[in-house]
């Protein structure tokens, strides 16, 4: 008898398959659907006035019915950052499960977003949830982020592995290990298909130990002269906790500043995720009295962001702390893709100030919180999937990834490289790609969510590169012709000095008016589209820039 569409499992990558970021993957089985991740990427210089990136989950809000709850591996914003846009837009309230920290830093996201009685779940480590024909074991792993978890799914059709973001650390700060028992178990218990990390997959070897900074760190800090300033990512409380371990080393107080920097480590230490002295800790009001060398500013903005707190110190401009010659500035994070000219931007601003700036090129003061090569293999080994689909990363990674699959056994054709949007369907017999669903992203830019067009974005980079240049006519609605001359004011637009430009581009425009006026035409739009051709065209010989045309017609 032939199977119904129903008796497939189908595994649906909306996000996080083309590039770093807005991770989100739809499990669907018949009747019953669950998500895992629900994250943002930030934008970059080709997105301007974008605040954020989210995955299009409309094909989820369409069949909310089915959706049985939202599944979070860890507490970065790449996995958690679309959850506010999301369960507004359900209407719903859905299941959202994670671990202890992860659900604190999601209900603090949510509060902001005014969303009222979120129904969360906290997951432990080995623990079993069922959701309608789906159950779930979770596992822990290694990551940047304190209480990030695997998930062990088990289906009508084989069971699915998601290894969320791992890497194998055998010295963890917290000495919480990867569960390589509990994968190994799972291994052999039959793993139909295994979606896992693939940031790191270019990267020979295994990952350095996060302990290894955390050496570098407390080298730095006590052989600092002055005040010592440390950026990193607000999220990464294993960092943060080996800074406040080196300030304490040395004798120094710990002052905290940058929105999320703040409300991370007031969330942590609340959890007991960080431990910290209350005494060990200054309001960045109240530093004015400490001499430099005994203090430790923990910041934001080690991706150069512009409004970031580190950003505003390179500035000069930052409310309560101001570099001097002679302090010390530790970047302690690598950029992501796209943010490499904000971070030297940053970097050369503090320099010309007299800042020493130690960074991953000079020091040892970041590693990877993603699985390398030998790492990835070894998952690979413990797992034993019979398909295999690299997910979070780059084309590249994926594609990396997808080899060093093949290099340890698993066939090409059980590897699937997938896209946002592709569809994986399974069922006891075989996988292969089905139907596509819609994807794409939704740009949230203020208080607008996915009403900015691919046209607006296109507009916005048009005039950060061209310019703009608006041109004011007068038209006798009788007759069509001009009355007095056009106006023409341009911004963004560089002439040469004594360039006669603006007199010849109003003659070209008087020119097309006459055209226009000759041949009677009193229709506006017409005339509008006339004068942006010829304006556009004279611009494009004259200084080979096509500016953007907005021609303003004026009725006398």
């Amino acid at each position: 008898m032939t199977k119904q569409k129903t008796d497939r499992l189908r595994v649906i990558p909306l996000g996080g398959l083309d590039g770093i970021g807005k991770n989100m993957t739809v499990i669907e089985y018949g009747n019953d659907m669950i998500m895992v991740d629900a994250g943002i990427m930030f934008p970059d210089d080709d997105h301007p006035g974008v605040d954020l990136i989210l995955p299009d989950y409309s094909y989820v809000v369409k069949r909310k019915d089915r959706l049985r709850g939202i599944v979070i591996t860890h507490g970065h914003e790449d996995h958690t950052g679309a959850l506010p846009y999301l369960l507004k837009e359900l209407g719903i309230p859905v299941p959202v499960l994670g671990t202890k920290l992860t659900l604190g830093l999601i209900k603090g996201k949510l509060e902001e977003h005014k969303i009222k009685k979120p129904k969360l779940r906290e997951i432990k480590d080995s623990s079993h949830v069922s959701l309608g024909v789906f159950g779930l074991d979770f596992f822990p792993v290694n990551h940047s982020i304190p209480d990030g978890v695997g998930i062990f799914i088990r289906t009508p059709v084989g069971n699915v592995m998601h290894t969320g973001d791992f890497k194998l650390d055998q010295t963890p700060i917290d000495g919480r290990l990867t569960d390589y028992g509990a994968i190994a178990k799972f291994g052999k218990t039959g793993v139909t298909l295994l979606l896992s990390d693939s940031t790191g997959a270019e990267n020979k070897g295994f990952c350095r130990s996060e302990a290894e900074v955390g050496r570098a760190l407390r080298d730095i800090i006590s052989h600092a002269e002055q005040r010592v300033i440390v950026a990193s990512f607000a999220s990464h409380i294993h960092r943060l906790q080996q800074v406040c371990d080196a300030a304490v080393a040395a004798d120094r107080k710990i002052v905290v500043t940058g929105r999320s920097m703040v409300q991370n480590t007031k969330i942590a230490r609340e959890l007991g995720y960080l431990n910290i002295d209350p005494d060990n800790i200054v309001d960045a009001y109240d530093t004015h009295g400490l001499p430099p060398e005994k203090v430790v500013v923990l910041c934001t903005g080690s991706q150069g962001e512009p409004l970031s707190a580190l950003a505003r110190m390179a500035n000069g401009d930052h409310r309560t702390v101001q570099v001097e010659k002679g302090d010390t500035v530790i970047i302690s994070a690598s950029p992501v893709p796209g943010n490499e000219k904000a971070v030297s931007r940053v970097i050369n601003r503090l320099t010309k100030i007299g800042a020493i700036v130690v960074h991953r090129g000079t020091a040892d003061v970041h590693v990877s919180g993603h699985a390398y090569a030998e790492e990835l293999k070894l998952m690979l080994n413990l797992v034993q999937p019979e398909f295999f689909m690299p997910v979070h990363g780059e084309t590249r990674h994926l594609a990396a990834h997808a080899r060093l699959a093949q290099s340890v056994g698993i066939p090409e054709d059980a590897i699937f490289i997938m896209e946002n949007g592709d569809c994986l369907e399974i069922d006891e017999e075989e996988a292969r790609l089905g139907e596509r669903v819609e994807s794409g992203v939704v740009y949230v830019d203020g208080l607008s969510v996915g009403d900015l067009g691919q046209v607006v974005l296109r507009d916005r980079q048009h005039m950060s590169q061209d310019g703009i240049a608006t041109i004011v006519i007068a038209i006798d609605s009788r007759t069509g012709k001009p009355a007095g001359e056009p106006e023409i004011v341009t911004r963004g637009i560089v002439f040469a000095e004594g360039d006669n430009v603006m007199e010849e581009a109003r003659a070209r425009v008087a020119k097309a008016l006459a055209k226009t006026g000759a041949e009677g035409v009193t229709d506006f739009s017409v005339v509008q589209k006339r004068v942006r051709e010829s304006l556009s065209q004279f611009f494009w010989e004259r200084i080979r820039r096509r500016p953007m045309i907005i021609p303003v017609v004026m009725e006398v």
